[in-house]
């Protein structure tokens, strides 16, 4: 079971920008309350380096091929993540697949060729997520319905659609899939309103908090007000900074912080059912 009330359920520990204090990350985290993270992988060559995090502090991963990388990989990384998924089948520490999905938003994947090559990759890795038995971690950015349809060729055992800012209807079909709803960052700005407005409304088992570090920063960790409005200067994310979120998630809904991490802990459990059982930090000599 995790061990502190949080579980961060997406966090890119592997990062360079990380490099320098990987385990000063981990141990702030824990101090903080945040018992576990789930760290996806986002490319075939960052397997083994979040693999290898994982079992040396005790954390969950996932394996997965990212849409906005895809430009970058061919046939043989989903060779590569098919292997890793069969050699690491009975690995405890092994969660999910994923960060897998498709990105409709960034300037360059707009075009017709873009997309069809990030949806081969996407439908290739719910197959292989069928086939394990494995729930997926998406990412959603422009692109719930197309994620959507290719949910209804290929049934997984639910997931994660991480750092989600879809329609209150699309929240209702992927939660009607077995999906919870990963809300961070973002959540915290006051002008986010429709991703407030979800946080708020979406049924109590859906949500769950997730950093993206050293991504999507909340409001906090911006140098100024012009910084926040304007995308500018800012501080790096890391998974301590889960707590804080949390209180938005709290006012949002109505709850208190215990019933906040109780119910988020829950649904991230409901939705990465193996995290359960993820062993402790490796031990040391």
């Amino acid at each position: 079971m995790p061990r502190g009330p949080w579980i961060d359920s997406h966090c890119h520990l592997d990062a360079p920008e990380f490099d320098g204090d990987r385990a000063g990350v981990v141990a702030r985290a824990r101090a903080a309350g945040v018992g576990q993270l789930v760290l996806p992988a986002v490319r075939a060559r960052d397997f083994e380096a979040v693999r290898e995090l994982a079992h040396a502090h005790g954390l969950a991963y996932a394996l997965g091929l990212h849409p906005l990388y895809v430009g970058e990989a061919d046939a043989a990384d989903l060779e590569r993540l098919a292997d890793a998924l069969r050699r690491h089948r009975d690995d405890p520490h092994l969660v999910a697949v994923g960060e897998i999905g498709l990105d409709h938003f960034v300037a360059g994947v707009t075009d017709p060729e873009s997309r069809t090559l990030q949806e081969r990759f996407y439908l290739a890795q719910l197959r292989l997520a069928r086939e394990h038995g494995l729930p997926v971690i998406l990412h959603v950015r422009r692109s719930a319905d197309a994620l959507l349809a290719g949910l209804a060729r290929f049934e997984v055992p639910g997931g994660i659609a991480h750092a989600f800012n879809g329609s209150p209807q699309q929240a209702a079909r992927f939660a009607a899939r077995g999906f919870r709803l990963g809300f961070g960052g973002a959540m915290t700005f006051e002008r986010a309103l429709q991703i407030r407005a979800l946080a708020a409304s979406v049924a109590d088992d859906v949500p769950v908090l997730e950093t993206d570090a050293p991504d999507i920063p909340p409001w906090w960790l911006y140098a100024s007000a012009g910084a926040r409005a304007g995308g500018g200067a800012h501080g790096r994310n890391e998974p301590a900074e889960l707590p804080r979120i949390a209180r938005t998630l709290a006012e949002l809904r109505g709850w208190s912080i215990e019933e906040t991490a109780a119910r988020t802990t829950a649904n991230v459990l409901a939705a990465l059912p193996r995290l359960a059982s993820v062993p402790p930090p490796a031990a040391t000599t």
